[in-house]
């Protein structure tokens, strides 16, 4: 007989639906791009978080299993939920950024509309296709060019117009574990050699987004896309999914078959890295960590620190210190909990932590591990 499904579930409940989600209950046995199209990409807003983030989260993950994918245009970043990078598969990156376009179009004008007042948008995008698909631009690059013809306006605008209206991603050696690269820019559609899927709509993503995410609010889902006006699609597609009720008394949506974990469910430490979407998923982020817990996590200058999970919530933050350089050195990884830890915390930490070192510096000749007081 099934287990009863309560019609309200309680902050560990929907933590563990979460974690399990996100493949954070056990590793899986996925393919990186499996897994990627899975959690709908992963935030990549610095080269490295995406490696750390399939690491924790996939059985015999290897650096090369994602690399290789960047390289072979398999997998690429570019701007898409929130208008922040994500590393997506090419196929999610064809079809996801249609979906976001409008999205990102609003992004564009809340954080450059006074700069942007009386130009021609599409006008813009059309000279910054043309110079991007002839040679792969960084941004600065870019906005240089457009300046050329439009020298009264602010460069950096220019450039982020362009990449608010075209899909544009970064080309390797930018994303590859170990090497150095600039953020050079072309267009999708260059890239991949093949089209955007332009009938794509929002109501696959929403189903894709519960079943990574889920049970979520319509705010929720707001917060993680960048996308408004979601109620009507929920409404739309309300026979095609089950409802819930979380403590507060907010309708929790999810797709039929989404894993409800028991609230009781054990759940090991892990090491999230940098930007984790795990964190930024929610309007209500209770199910992962507290309020006082954020403000030590979220930097005002936006930076979102490399998290712990201790019995699957954020209990301290991660860093590695690098010295004596990349190719060899001492690699030391510090972890600063936020309060008291059990002994037996502190050890499964410590294991966990080993082997987040042999995979994260695997060069090093040193390798060291210690506790510190968060600040």
């Amino acid at each position: 007989m099934a287990p009863t499904i309560p019609a309200v579930l309680d902050r560990r409940s929907l933590n563990r639906a979460l974690l399990q989600r996100q493949l954070l209950l056990r590793r899986a046995a996925l393919p990186a791009a499996d897994a990627l199209e899975h959690l709908v990409g992963q935030q990549a807003q610095a080269p490295a978080p995406p490696y750390v983030g399939l690491w924790t989260r996939l059985d015999g993950f290897a650096a090369d299993d994602l690399a290789t994918l960047i390289e072979e245009r398999a997998a690429v970043r570019l701007v898409l939920q929130r208008g922040t990078i994500h590393l997506v598969t090419a196929r999610d990156a064809l079809t996801l950024r249609p979906v976001l376009a409008g999205a990102l179009e609003r992004t564009l004008t809340s954080a450059f509309g006074r700069k942007l007042t009386g130009l021609d948008h599409a006008e813009v995008a059309s000279l910054g296709r043309r110079l991007v698909e002839e040679q792969p631009l960084t941004l600065g690059n870019l906005g240089g060019r457009l300046a050329e013809r439009w020298p009264q306006r602010d460069a950096f605008a220019l450039a982020n117009t362009v990449r608010a209206l075209v899909p544009l991603v970064q080309v390797p050696p930018r994303g590859l574990w170990g090497r150095g690269g600039p953020a050079a820019h072309t267009t999708a559609e260059a890239w991949l050699g093949r089209p955007q899927d332009t009938d794509a709509g929002p109501d696959a993503l929403v189903a894709r987004y519960l079943a990574a995410f889920g049970p979520a609010t319509v705010q929720d889902m707001q917060t993680w896309s960048g996308m408004t006006r979601l109620a009507a699609v929920f409404q739309r597609l309300r026979t095609a999914l089950r409802t819930f009720r979380d403590e507060q008394g907010r309708e929790l949506f999810d797709v039929p078959d989404g894993p409800l974990p028991d609230a009781d469910t054990p759940a090991p430490v892990r090491f999230l890295p940098e930007f984790d979407n795990i964190l930024l998923s929610h309007a209500d982020r209770g199910r992962i960590l507290t309020d006082t817990q954020r403000r030590l996590v979220f930097t005002r200058n936006g930076l979102i620190k490399s998290t712990v999970l201790v019995d699957g919530f954020v209990r301290g933050v991660w860093r590695i210190d690098r010295a004596g350089g990349t190719g060899g050195g001492t690699a030391r990884l510090v972890i600063e909990p936020f309060g008291d830890l059990a002994r037996r915390e502190r050890a499964a930490l410590a294991a966990e932590g080993e082997r987040l070192l042999a995979f994260a510096a695997a060069g090093a000749t040193v390798l060291d591990l210690c506790f510190e007081n968060a600040t």
